[in-house]
């Protein structure tokens, strides 16, 4: 990297044509500014956030997956118990409306304590970049948004299971073992 300072009192024209018979041997060099320099750095990063996005969308369809498997296990496991709250008087959409509150507090949990850990690695890993210009921002509302969403994903991942679990016999689950 070879860099070009005005020094107060230098001719600025006088510096863009060194830097360009400096560089005249060099035909991918490219003069930039500080300024374009930053912007040029932002955008390479911005295209990484971009790249760390699509992984992040990757991870939520696996965590998806997984709430979904685990509240059907759950759903499986606990067969007995949820025919002995039916035989009581529990009705279907009251068993629907719980496992959909396992899953939504499950998901709630998970964003949290996934935006909690992020953003506390986000800042340890951005402190040596302060010294070149870059501002860690924690987008709060993007953060707020992924939580929303995450309670709303752990409702569409409990459809399958609670509606499983709604229709759990009464009489056949309460005499399983």
């Amino acid at each position: 990297d070879v860099a070009f300072f005005l020094v107060a009192g230098d001719d600025p024209e006088a510096v863009t044509d060194g830097e360009k018979t400096a560089l005249s041997g060099f035909p991918v060099a490219k003069p930039q500014t500080i300024e374009g320099f930053k912007d040029e750095q932002n955008k390479q990063v911005d295209a990484l956030v971009g790249l760390v996005y699509a992984l992040l969308s990757l991870s939520v369809i696996v965590a998806l997956l997984g709430i979904v498997n685990t509240l059907a296990l759950s759903v499986h496991e606990r067969t007995r118990e949820l025919g002995l709250l039916r035989a009581v008087g529990m009705s279907r959409r009251q068993v629907r409306r719980m496992v959909r509150a396992e899953s939504v507090i499950t998901a709630a949990i998970g964003a949290l304590l996934g935006i909690v850990l992020g953003v506390a690695l986000a800042a340890i890993v951005s402190r040596p970049l302060a010294q070149d210009g870059f501002v860690f921002e924690i987008p709060v509302v993007t953060l707020v948004v992924v939580v929303i969403l995450a309670s709303i994903m752990g409702v569409l991942a409990a459809i399958p299971p609670a509606r499983r679990a709604s229709k759990v016999d009464v009489l056949r689950a309460v005499t399983t073992e």
